[in-house]
């Protein structure tokens, strides 16, 4: 009789096989196109401020492939995070528009990425790998997901979904993201895909 644990790792390494075949089939895989480098939000500036040591150039790293341990953790975090915290603003936690923080019971969404981040790099995922990214819904609001770059392509981990998918499969219209050579700065990203957002295509 299959415990819940063994049925839900049963289920994620199925889920996996599936993807990954469904991205070796392409024939390339999806990486988001950047630009150069660009502005960075005011809350990961004052995010670095307090943390300077999270905001350095990564040391060098080869784009991690996409094992099904990688994939795994990637499940794993994603989903014990959305789980964990508690979706509340930062005006509702602290009285201000924007404060990028590590959360501990609530938060919002830079603050799962954050943790989310923070979580798969301690479980030895390059930083390099694991890239705050700002989008837009398509409702026009300001959203932040944790984008990890693998060998075969983009992914993005959400509060908003619990699955995990490659980025130019979710209808978001994407912004920008953390450099992959140094944490503290940003890039530029070309989403030139078809998305309606709000009023604006």
């Amino acid at each position: 009789m299959l415990t819940r644990s063994k049925l839900v790792t049963n289920l994620t390494l199925g889920l996996f096989a599936v993807i990954l075949s469904c991205t070796n089939a392409a024939a390339n895989p999806s990486w988001m196109p950047t630009t150069g480098t660009t502005s960075q939000p005011v809350g990961h500036y004052e995010f670095c401020q307090q943390y300077p040591t999270e905001c350095q150039p990564n040391a060098p790293a080869a784009t991690p492939e996409l094992t099904a341990e990688v994939w795994e953790q990637m499940v794993e975090v994603n989903s014990s995070v959305n789980a964990a915290i508690l979706p509340r603003t930062d005006e509702e936690m602290f009285g201000v528009p924007e404060l990028w923080s590590y959360p501990t019971t609530e938060g919002d969404c830079e603050d799962y990425a954050l943790l989310k981040q923070y979580m798969l790099q301690r479980a030895g995922v390059p930083r390099s790998a694991l890239l705050i990214t700002v989008l837009r819904q398509r409702n026009g609001a300001g959203h932040a997901v944790l984008t990890v770059r693998t060998d075969q392509g983009d992914f993005v981990l959400d509060n908003l979904d619990e699955r995990i998918l490659a980025w130019n499969e979710t209808d978001y219209l994407y912004l920008k993201r953390q450099s992959e050579r140094d944490a503290g700065k940003w890039v530029a990203i070309a989403d030139d895909r078809d998305i309606l957002v709000g009023s604006i295509r």
